[in-house]
């Protein structure tokens, strides 16, 4: 039996009041991390990422700029750099994210969110062959589900590009046991956390 629509739509918003919930917590641990414990954290994240088969066998990297928090991800820029790489990262452009090659760090400005972006004239980059994307979230769970910041930025452009292999990255205190997730989430291919790859 189908349900109605009321009922649906007050679903919705209870997951939309969880997930706020659990975001709203987790970055609150997320920032009480001492620098120590991030550094620590984001040195293993690094190793876990640039060690893995699916970062070494791409020829691009699809990766945001970390903000906010976030695990550093300058670093594993700069090692796809080193082995010969190239990186595209994210411009929100009238509400949609595409990506731009960026050859060093200078080629970013402040843009949407205070988050640095590509500067304009930044080529597309638009070559899925060989790529890999490295994407943010916020909360997970051992499933893989993800919840982002609510913009639903990287679920739209993923689902234009379902060919596009993905990893998740966070620090393992944004990994729960079960979190809500809706049948639009798209989850990644695979999670790595400073303990754990899932």
């Amino acid at each position: 039996m189908a349900q109605s629509p009321i009922w649906e739509k007050s679903m919705e918003r209870e997951a939309d009041i969880r997930k706020k919930a659990l975001r709203q917590r987790i970055n609150a641990e997320r920032s009480a991390l001492s620098p120590h414990d991030r550094a620590e954290k984001c040195r293993s994240i690094y190793r876990n990422v640039t060690e893995h088969p699916a970062f070494l066998r791409a020829r691009i990297i699809y990766i945001f700029v970390d903000a906010k928090g976030e695990t550093d991800t300058r670093e594993i820029i700069r090692q796809a750099w080193c082995t010969g790489k190239r990186v595209a990262v994210p411009r929100i452009e009238n509400k949609r994210m595409q990506f731009y090659y960026i050859e060093n760090f200078t080629d970013l400005n402040p843009g949407h969110f205070g988050i640095e972006e590509p500067k304009a004239e930044c080529r597309p980059a638009e070559n899925m062959k060989d790529a890999l994307m490295v994407m943010p979230g916020v909360v997970f769970d051992r499933q893989r589900n993800r919840i982002g910041y609510g913009g639903g930025y990287y679920d739209r452009y993923l689902s234009e590009h379902p060919d596009l292999p993905t990893i998740a990255i966070a620090f393992s205190l944004q990994v729960l046991e079960k979190i809500p997730s809706e049948a639009h989430d798209i989850k990644p291919d695979i999670l790595i956390t400073d303990n754990c790859v899932h």
